[in-house]
């Protein structure tokens, strides 16, 4: 078996092969140089310096010899053969295999411009190391555009370490598609009390390079690359910056697979159980299009693998993935909770604390049924509704026969 994408999901996969009772040859390939590692503290611990690589490791050097498998790293996957039997590798090398778990992940989208010095994305072990160092060269005009989850992580962890942050979210509010208009406007406070500066409602027409070292203008880059000193928004504005971190979301890794035969459409279409259209080939985590619905969650990437694997050594779909969406964000000193699938028509209501409190659980519900619920720093009282909506999923799903 090879699992391709040595990932949070790749690793889960590896530790389901052997614990389902595959014994036979396993390979994991992956295209960074590093073992899994832990990708949400990039944003947070990690580049405040409270966690070092160490602590970021996956997996340790006794379940590295448990798992027995050959580690093919700093190599990029770039093919499937057509029956899904080979993996071809970026080196010349290819892997003959029995089955595949596709577990390539996502990469950070970028912005025309990230050969400026000082433009950043946030997404992998060296993405974090070189902004950490960035950050520690001493006080920095930072502007973090997009005002999801990881920019606003960033942002937190920008401040804190004492620099002057600004966000840059073009929607009217950021989280809006997650969390709806009432809940975002609660959250997006969470940035002014904490210290950074949030401008919504305009994109950025151009990121702006010292004197003589080039620059960017829409899709168009110039010659010289040079450090970063602002950000131009869409409505005219400069923001002066000296550090540029872009988060705004991340594009499945398909691009190997082209011309693989399988279904692909923001990531790699499957059925509920994670399987896809050629046989002993499974997909999981962000590059995972399960059921109609590709969720960059951690704990999608840690739950969908024990089904994957069981329908990939079955030959079949014979267990669909049953879980709830479920993801936490720390900003601000706030840890912000959500589980469940909000709907456009959704209402919501405060069921405990108050939201200008700033502490609270809300209930999200259609037709008196609850769909999602979020918690600023409830923890209890959000375990217990998740429990309550992982039972009510569990039960309205029929098992697959």
């Amino acid at each position: 078996m090879t699992v391709v994408g040595a990932s949070l999901s790749g690793v889960y996969a590896a530790r389901e092969l052997r614990a389902q009772g595959f014994d036979g040859r396993l390979v994991i390939v992956g295209e960074e140089p590093h073992h899994p590692y832990d990708r949400p503290p990039l944003s947070k611990d990690f580049l405040t310096g409270k966690a070092d690589e160490e602590q970021l490791a996956l997996t340790d050097s006794e379940e590295v010899a448990e798992l027995d498998a050959e580690w093919l790293l700093g190599v990029r996957a770039r093919g499937l053969d057509a029956r899904g039997r080979t993996v071809l590798l970026g080196d010349g090398r290819t892997v003959s295999t029995d089955g595949v778990v596709i577990a390539t992940g996502a990469s950070a989208r970028r912005l025309p411009g990230d050969a400026l010095t000082g433009v950043h994305t946030l997404r992998t072990l060296d993405d974090a190391r070189a902004l950490r160092d960035e950050l520690s060269d001493g006080p920095r005009r930072v502007v973090v555009i997009g005002g999801g989850f990881i920019g606003a992580e960033t942002a937190s962890s920008c401040t804190a370490l004492g620099h002057d942050v600004t966000v840059v979210e073009a929607a009217p509010l950021p989280l809006v598609p997650q969390l709806g208009p009432e809940m975002a406007a609660v959250c997006a406070t969470l940035h002014r009390r904490g210290g950074a500066a949030l401008v919504t409602g305009t994109g950025v027409a151009r990121l702006h390079a010292g004197a003589g070292a080039g620059g960017v203008t829409g899709a168009t880059r110039v010659t010289g690359v040079g450090g970063v000193t602002g950000v131009e928004l869409s409505d005219g504005r400069l923001l002066p910056a000296d550090t540029v971190i872009v988060g705004i979301g991340a594009t499945p890794n398909t691009g190997w697979l082209a011309g693989s035969t399988l279904g692909l459409h923001d990531g790699v279409l499957c059925d509920d159980g994670c399987a896809t259209g050629l046989p002993q080939v499974v997909a999981v985590g962000d590059v995972a299009r399960v059921g109609g619905r590709r969720v960059e969650h951690w704990t999608s990437a840690t739950e969908q693998p024990r089904v994957a694997v069981r329908n990939l050594l079955a030959g079949r779909t014979v267990e669909p993935v049953r879980s709830v969406p479920y993801f936490w964000s720390d900003q601000y000193g706030a840890r912000i909770q959500f589980a469940g699938r909000r709907n456009d028509g959704d209402t919501v209501r405060v069921t405990e604390g108050a939201l200008a409190e700033g502490g609270f659980l809300a209930v999200y519900e259609r037709d008196g049924r609850a769909t999602a619920v979020l918690s600023v720093d409830r923890p209890r009282p959000f375990m217990r509704a998740r429990r309550a909506l992982m039972r009510t999923a569990s039960e309205a799903e029929p098992a697959v026969p």
